[in-house]
């Protein structure tokens, strides 16, 4: 059988370092491959060689069901029935869903050269309905939900070309979904793999590989370390070929963190455009998880408590109220958030790292109206050392860094404030096994220095790593609480979705 793709001896160099080099793999028709490995080690940089964003060194081939592909150019894995959905969906959010599809097939057109405007928008709707989703196709798609807009995504990949899709490329595909909307995803990728078309699979999430892909490549440092089957590896397995050696024990347990009777954030009341009257409490030295699906009101809540948008109900730090619509006014009181969606909500990608550490407090190293550039240095390389920012130069550029260390920047913003509540909305979002470890430990030491946490999440293993409680969010209500010991990832899931009979972990 002729392969679906096969890609020999790809290199590529970034101003003296090597992204990728003599890369290979071979996938056949209706396979699910998973591609894994920390940020950086060049998965984003084999998908854009693929996507012709990048052109590779002289020497390396891609083929696609034996027919040698033009590279460097954006349209040659297209024209060889590559298709692609990237991490950042690439739609245009001020368009509607119709607009967004004719990106990836173009209009149909009646005589005259109109538009068949309501031939484009049935077809939509019945693209859109065979994934599942019944969806406003005249909306823009910048008001859907992530999973709706991922919907959208998918949709366009696999819409009329003039050459058949041989290989579906889908990079990061569910990092803005919750595990009960993953499936849905799942389900029209077995169904594309049934339908004969390869699959390239790349994911942080561990669970996801082990319950979709067939085989498993691994990349580091730019490199191809293993490809095996899936079926042949654990989950300790996984991690070791990915960051090189096992990871740490736990050092802190939920229950052993510095817990304390004090209430330092109060939640009475709240409602927002989905959350309908939340009530919480968060005392020093806790973590508290909030979890539900895309809809359930768990990704407005965050934003809702920093004053991020309108809100109805009372939030009170130390007994000290926040007033709604004033971020300002909840970061004097002692509140610091890192938002979901980083890119968009809380990173400057163009600054330094220095401007993004020092952003919500630049008068600090002020003195008589003078910056005090060399205090404002050091002591951003101090939070940088301290939690591991790699490279961690202050004058570096944020977008030169990986996904894990950004958000870990954006991490050490608020650690520098010492606030008293730290809202954490999918804190771990993209990033890699290794650095989500790492962001995890970040968070238990918050905690253990009596920071209030409040940890809003869609990654249900993640709720069950760090939390002594969560609170689950269905229709914009809390419908159960989970406490310790019987706080597991499967309980989150079940309850979720509102489903009775809860499993153990």
């Amino acid at each position: 059988m002729t392969a679906a793709l096969v890609v020999s001896g790809l290199t590529k160099t970034f101003g003296g370092q090597r992204a990728l080099v003599d890369t290979a793999l071979e996938i056949a028709p209706g396979e699910i491959r998973a591609l894994a490995g920390e940020n950086g080690c060049g998965k984003s940089t084999l998908i854009k060689i693929l996507a012709g964003i990048y052109e590779p060194e002289p020497g390396g081939s891609v083929s696609v069901a034996g027919v040698p592909m033009a590279l460097g150019h954006a349209g040659g894995g297209d024209a060889a029935g590559l298709r692609f959905v990237h991490q950042d969906l690439g739609l245009v959010g001020t368009l509607d869903t119709v607009d967004n599809l004719a990106l990836g097939h173009g209009y149909r057109f009646r005589r005259h050269g109109r538009i068949a405007w309501r031939d484009e928008a049935r077809a939509a709707r019945a693209a859109l309905a065979e994934l599942g989703y019944d969806i406003d196709v005249r909306r823009p798609v910048g008001e859907l939900t992530m999973s709706e807009r991922t919907a959208v995504a998918v949709a366009r990949a696999l819409s009329p070309r003039r050459s058949p899709a041989r290989v579906l490329v889908l990079d990061e595909p569910t990092a803005n979904l919750p595990a009960a909307e993953a499936e849905r995803l799942f389900a029209l990728v077995r169904s594309v793999s049934a339908a004969g078309v390869a699959v390239l699979f790349v994911s942080h999430k561990f669970d996801e590989i082990f319950d979709i892909a067939d085989t498993v490549t691994v990349l580091r440092n730019g490199q191809v370390i293993d490809t095996r089957r899936v079926e042949t590896l654990t989950g300790d397995d996984l991690v070791e070929l990915v960051i090189g050696h096992a990871l740490p024990t736990r050092a802190v347990a939920p229950s052993e963190t510095g817990l304390r009777q004090d209430i330092v954030l109060q939640v009475q009341g709240v409602a927002g455009h989905t959350v309908a009257g939340v009530d919480l409490d968060v005392r020093a030295g806790e973590v508290v998880g909030v979890a539900g699906i895309t809809g359930s009101g768990r990704e407005e809540l965050a934003a809702l408590l920093f004053g991020g948008r309108a809100r109805q109900g009372d939030v009170r730090v130390a007994g000290q109220r926040v007033p709604p619509q004033r971020p300002d006014r909840a970061i004097a009181l002692g509140m610091g958030l890192v938002p979901a969606e980083r890119h968009a909500n809380a990173a400057f990608m163009a600054a330094s790292l220095r401007e993004n550490v020092t952003v919500v407090d630049a008068g600090r190293h002020v003195v008589r109206g003078v910056l005090r550039s060399r205090r404002e240095r050091s002591d951003v390389v101090t939070w940088l050392q301290r939690l591991g920012v790699r490279p961690g130069h202050p004058e570096q550029a944020l977008i030169q860094l990986s996904g894990g260390n950004q958000q870990k920047v954006v991490l050490a913003r608020w650690l520098r404030q010492a606030p008293k509540v730290l809202i954490l909305d999918e804190p771990t979002q993209g990033v890699d096994v290794g650095a989500k470890e790492e962001i995890h430990q970040l968070i238990d030491e918050a905690a253990a220095e009596g920071m209030a946490v409040l940890v809003a999440s869609s990654d249900h293993d993640e709720l069950a790593r760090l939390c002594q409680r969560v609170i689950v969010l269905r229709n914009g209500r809390a419908a159960a609480h989970l406490d310790l010991p019987e706080l597991t990832a499967a309980r989150i899931t079940a309850s979720t979705v509102g489903t009775s009979q809860l499993e153990s972990a």
